[in-house]
């Protein structure tokens, strides 16, 4: 391997995004170690450099070729408008797994209802270039200022409006925010530079992380169980099982008895357990998935 390209340039998300984007990593089997007051990780692949930035930079320096591939949101990407190659989607959050949507929100005691509404008034959000091409694309013509934060506090006294990127909403409520509308959806990306997905190397590189990772992000809802069963009892069993493909079946020395595996849902272990139980499944054992690959 040339010299030049021993290393693939990655940039990870900084702030809201660093712990859920390692805890990705750690489940793909890249342990990526921060020291205190450190911008550049360890990683137990030497292959890879790594730097933490802020997410909104990330798109920006790998269409400039400074990384070869990153991770941020595609709200930051339609903000910077970099020319990026997208890998792969990993619907994560800073608390788990979804989306965020970027909203248009007011006071509750405002009489804006409307994205029509807007005209004329003075909005406030970080992301200024993708809610100027909403207010466009709706025939509105308003002020968009950029906020260096804080900027749910900025409505009503220094703002009509604000445009902000939410999960659930709870923090516009807890400021007196109602969402009028919203401008899109969100999604963490993993991204490339174009250049370096044409060298064979990275690119493999590349693909060979965006398949660690999405493996990690499917299994991050789902846990595998294991059981044994009595021949008798396994229809009755099979019948309740949402299984991500068949279950295994195993023999056991016990020649009446059988070994069952399966993948299921997070939310539905809760629930299926106890029917297990008293359809005749014993030695019930719940266990995390690092990654699923399909």
């Amino acid at each position: 391997m040339p010299a030049s390209i021993t290393k693939l340039k990655l940039g990870l998300p900084s702030g809201s995004l660093q712990d859920m984007t390692l805890r990705m990593f750690e489940k793909a089997g890249l342990n990526v170690r921060v020291r205190d007051r450190s911008y550049r990780p360890t990683i137990n692949d030497d292959a890879i450099s790594c730097i933490l930035l802020r997410a909104q930079e990330i798109p920006k320096y790998i269409q400039e070729g400074v990384l070869d591939a990153g991770i941020a949101g595609k709200d930051w990407m339609l903000e910077t408008r970099a020319k990026v190659v997208e890998v792969a989607d990993l619907p994560y959050t800073k608390t788990g797994l979804g989306k965020m949507r970027l909203v248009i929100a007011v006071p509750n005691a405002s009489r804006i209802n409307e994205v029509a509404d807007l005209e004329g008034k003075r909005i406030a959000t970080e992301l200024v270039n993708v809610t100027k091409g909403y207010l466009s694309r709706n025939g509105v013509k308003a002020k968009v200022e950029f906020s260096w934060g804080a900027t749910e506090a900025k409505a009503p006294e220094l703002c009509d409006a604000i445009s902000e990127l939410t999960e659930t909403g709870s923090s516009l409520r807890a400021n007196n925010l109602r969402i009028v509308s919203t401008i899109l959806e969100s999604t963490t990306r993993f991204m490339a530079n174009k250049q370096a997905m044409l060298s064979p190397w990275k690119r493999s590189k590349i693909e060979e992380l965006a398949t660690l990772l999405r493996g990690a992000v499917e299994a991050e809802s789902k846990v595998g169980l294991k059981l044994n069963v009595n021949k008798g009892n396994l229809d009755r069993l099979l019948s309740l099982l949402p299984s991500l493909k068949k279950p295994t079946i195993s023999p056991l020395s016990d020649g009446a008895w059988v070994a069952v595996e399966i993948i299921v849902d997070k939310n539905v272990s809760k629930l299926l357990i106890p029917k297990l139980k008293n359809v005749g499944a014993q030695g019930i054992v719940e266990y995390p998935l690092n990654m699923i690959i399909e």
